[in-house]
């Protein structure tokens, strides 16, 4: 099925479009892992990242249709932490979950070919393709150009994949650079129409591309602009929740029928809790909840229908 397609589809399931972040930090993990996994290593932080991710995959897969592990927190771990990883999105497949890993990925030619296997369609070695982190989408740093995105486009495409490339992001920082001008229109409305572009070459049936923007809930208005923009192409959505977005402020990447925006959540439902906390997991469920209702009461997600 074409990843806009399925990815619908799993929203319809769930009736909401809520994406679950995956950003372990030991600081913020329950002390009851801390304390298993307390061997001052980091195979040990590998493990514990491991326990935590693959407890929250079992609270949030009831509830929500995708996850978006960040693969920076795994990598810090080492080999270990990259194993992790690898099992953490072994299991929310086998959970059923759409898996965005957020690498933020971007370069030319053969290392962005290999970037973009491993991450989507396997590495070709011997005639046949390996799976290596085997995710649904990952996302893509457009900067250095079509032909950088170009690698990610053929693998995701090799394997009904998708990309989220970074349109205007979340952070105080984006204005530096995408805002400035550039002949009549500011960077990142370039990168928005370069992006809808990209999306009109493979539409799904449900007439959204496998192409999709990162725009963030921390820049409603121009959220909004690029809603406008390109009307055909998934929006992910971060910002929301602890980095001050509000339900409101993510509402303009909808179209009216409820589809067109995910919507990323990650310290607000991983981190909702103190490490000394015993009712955790419970805590995290109650968050996930509670984000899925404030969506649906102020943004068109209400509309989603199965």
């Amino acid at each position: 099925m074409h990843f806009a397609d399925r990815l619908l589809a799993a929203c319809r399931q769930k009736d909401n479009s809520l994406c679950a972040g995956i950003d372990p930090r030991w600081e913020q993990l329950p002390l009851e892992i801390r304390r298993r996994h307390a061997g001052a290593t980091l195979d040990a932080m590998a493990s514990a990242f491991e326990e935590f991710s693959l407890r929250v995959l079992d609270i949030v897969a009831p509830l929500v249709p995708i996850v978006k592990p960040q693969s920076a927190f795994f990598e810090a771990c080492g080999p270990a932490g990259m194993s992790a990883q690898q099992r953490v999105l072994a299991k929310a497949r086998s959970l059923g979950l759409v898996t965005i890993l957020d690498n933020k990925r971007g370069d030319i030619a053969s290392t962005a070919e290999a970037y973009a296997d491993a991450a989507l369609a396997g590495t070709p070695f011997d005639g046949s393709r390996h799976p290596v982190w085997a995710a649904d989408a990952l996302t893509v740093n457009p900067y250095l150009g079509r032909d950088a995105v170009e690698p990610f486009l053929d693998s995701a495409r090799r394997c009904n994949g998708g990309v989220f490339v970074l349109v205007r992001t979340s952070n105080k920082g984006a204005k530096q650079f995408q805002d400035l001008p550039s002949g009549s229109k500011p960077v990142y409305q370039h990168v928005a129409e370069a992006v809808g572009a990209w999306a009109s070459e493979n539409l799904g049936a449900s007439g959204f591309g496998d192409v999709g923007a990162v725009v963030g809930a921390t820049h409603p208005a121009e959220l909004a602009l690029v809603r406008q923009w390109i009307p055909h192409v998934l929006f992910l959505v971060p910002g929301y929740g602890a980095q001050g977005g509000s339900a409101a402020d993510t509402a303009a990447g909808f179209r009216a029928d409820g589809t067109g925006a995910i919507i990323n959540s990650s310290r607000g439902l991983t981190a909702c809790f103190k490490p000394e906390d015993l009712d955790w997991e419970q805590a995290i469920e109650r968050a996930t909840k509670a984000t899925i209702e404030d969506l649906r009461q102020g943004t068109p997600m209400k509309a989603l229908k199965r």
